[in-house]
């Protein structure tokens, strides 16, 4: 006899007795609640639920037995997340549990200051970054001048980071951006630059090969273009700038941070320079050639030690 089949949710889902049977325990339903929102970590669920490790541990595997979570490796640890898709008779439990369990709101609350935490801990990364300067040095590239530009920033926006590098200007964009569009020329740039986004666990920074002179976006896709000492490694800058207004929505801003111009010469084989930096005449000039208005150039860093690079700031509105 012909039997309608049953709905793909269904199907898909682990024995609803032996979901039953798992999600009755309240701690259990807790930890489904914090999953249900985000990726945490064994410890980050003990510092929440205030339980021993071996606890959350063998919750964790019963868990994982019924198919209701799942974890990844990230670094030396792992994150747990929830398993089931939207929709199915586990959302639904755990949408009534929300609101019976009178340890919810409190566990949320909890939540939320670990994950304050984790941001903390990203952050100081990128200070033991500029405790390494003179190991990864580049000229102009001090935390002076990026954070004069950071300071003229509206997030949350959809940013490309052009000339992106190893990618570490990107996952400081992050942690306020909707998304970031990190674009540059070497393979093995990208391929180390989403290894730093992978260990730090952030996932709103996508990865491009390309150009800056033809550039891998659709047009009117970004908020805001950021230059951050890459403008002098274009071969063409102002087609670089027309491409920036290209990709950008009408009312867009562009950002550039690049060197003043100088005379060090050997920045072309030290650092494969290849112009040797801007005056603001010439930025006013290639912004104003590529439709953008309301121009503002000034320099915002100089080095003590010679040759004494400064560092030039322009900021620019594409035309509505």
């Amino acid at each position: 006899m012909y039997q309608n089949p049953a709905p793909p949710s269904i199907v898909n889902m682990p024995s609803i007795v032996k979901t039953l049977r798992v999600v009755a325990d309240p701690n259990r339903l807790r930890i489904l609640l914090l999953l249900r929102g985000e990726e945490l970590s064994v410890a980050e669920l003990q510092e929440i639920l205030v339980m021993g490790q071996s606890t959350i541990s063998t919750h964790l595997s019963q868990l994982k037995q019924a198919g209701l979570v799942e974890d990844r490796r990230t670094g030396k640890s792992s994150l747990y997340r929830l398993s089931p898709p939207n929709g199915t008779p586990v959302d639904q439990i755990l949408a009534r549990a929300k609101n019976e369990l009178p340890e919810s709101a409190p566990d949320q609350a909890a939540m939320r200051r670990v994950l304050r935490k984790r941001q903390d801990k990203m952050r100081s990364f990128f200070d033991s970054v500029a405790g390494r300067l003179g190991k990864d040095y580049v000229p102009g590239k001090s935390w002076k001048s990026m954070a004069e530009a950071l300071l003229r920033l509206m997030p949350p926006m959809i940013i490309a980071d052009l000339g992106a590098g190893e990618g570490a200007f990107s996952l400081l964009l992050a942690q306020r951006a909707k998304k970031v569009i990190a674009v540059d020329t070497s393979a093995k740039m990208i391929e180390v630059a989403r290894d730093q986004a992978l260990r730090h666990g952030v996932e709103n920074v996508e990865y491009r090969l390309g150009d800056m002179e033809e550039l891998p976006i659709d047009n009117a896709a970004v908020d805001l273009v950021f230059f951050s000492q890459s403008l002098h490694h274009a071969l063409h800058p102002e087609r670089a700038v027309e491409e920036a207004a290209r990709i950008l929505v009408p009312g867009g801003r562009i950002v550039i941070l690049d060197l003043m111009k100088h005379r060090f010469e050997e920045a072309r084989e030290l650092y494969a320079d290849e112009w040797l930096g801007f005056s603001e005449t010439e930025l006013e000039s290639m912004l104003e050639k590529a439709k953008f208005s309301e121009i503002q150039t000034s320099v915002v860093h100089k080095e003590p030690e010679t040759p004494q690079f400064q560092t030039l700031l322009a900021v620019a509105n594409k035309s509505a």
